[in-house]
C-alpha cells in the first residue's frame, strides 16, 4: 500500500466526532509529526489554545511560551536557593547547638520537632518541589513537540531569557534532559 501522498500530520476535530458540520463545527487541532511553520490549526498542548488564523494570538501565544520557558528557569533557581538554604542550615546544626537563627530556613523554626523530624519534613517538600519541576518540564516538553518552528523557537528563548535572568550562578553547561 502506498502512503507517500498522505500528509504527516493528523487534523483533530475535537467536538464534531461523527455529527454533521454546520454552525456548531468547534476548531480544528493540526498535530504535525514534522518539523513545520505552518500554523493553520496550529493548537498549543490544549484544544482550547487554538492559535488559529489570528496572528496577533499567534504572537501573544509565543509569549505565552516564551513566559512558560522562562518560569521554568524561576522554578529550578527557587527549588537551588530552598536545597541550598537547607545544607547551610544542617551544616550550622552541625556546628553548634542546635539554635534557631533568622537564617534558618521555616522549616527548623516549628516548636518542639527535632532534627530528625526536620529533615523528614524538608525531605518531603523537596520531593514535591521536584515532582513540580519535573511536571513542569514535561509540559515544557509537550509544547516543544507540537514540532511548529515558532513555538519551538519561542521555548528556547524562553529557556535563554530565564537562565540569563534567574541563572547567574548555574554553569551554563547543564543536562539537557526533560527532566
Amino acid at each position: 500500500m502506498d502512503h507517500s501522498s498522505h500528509a504527516h500530520h493528523m487534523a483533530m476535530d475535537h467536538g464534531n466526532m461523527g455529527h454533521g458540520g454546520g454552525a456548531e463545527a468547534t476548531a480544528r487541532c493540526s498535530m504535525n509529526m514534522l518539523f513545520t511553520w505552518n500554523t493553520d490549526n496550529l493548537c498549543i498542548v490544549f484544544r482550547q489554545w487554538n492559535v488559529g488564523s489570528s496572528t496577533t494570538f499567534l504572537i501573544f501565544s509565543l509569549l505565552a511560551v516564551v513566559a512558560i520557558g522562562a518560569g521554568y528557569e524561576a522554578l529550578r533557581e527557587g527549588i537551588r536557593q530552598y536545597e541550598a538554604s537547607l545544607n547551610k542550615w544542617a551544616e550550622a546544626q552541625r556546628l553548634d547547638d542546635g539554635s534557631v537563627t533568622e537564617n534558618t530556613p521555616f522549616l527548623a523554626t516549628l516548636s518542639g520537632h527535632n532534627r530528625g523530624e526536620v529533615s523528614r519534613r524538608a525531605h518531603a517538600i523537596k520531593s514535591v518541589l521536584y515532582g513540580v519541576q519535573n511536571f513542569y518540564a514535561f509540559m515544557i516538553m509537550l509544547i516543544f513537540m507540537t514540532y511548529n518552528g515558532w513555538v519551538m523557537i519561542a521555548v528556547s528563548l524562553g529557556a535563554a531569557l530565564g537562565y540569563f535572568i534567574f541563572g547567574g550562578k548555574t554553569p551554563a553547561t547543564k543536562e539537557t534532559a526533560c527532566h
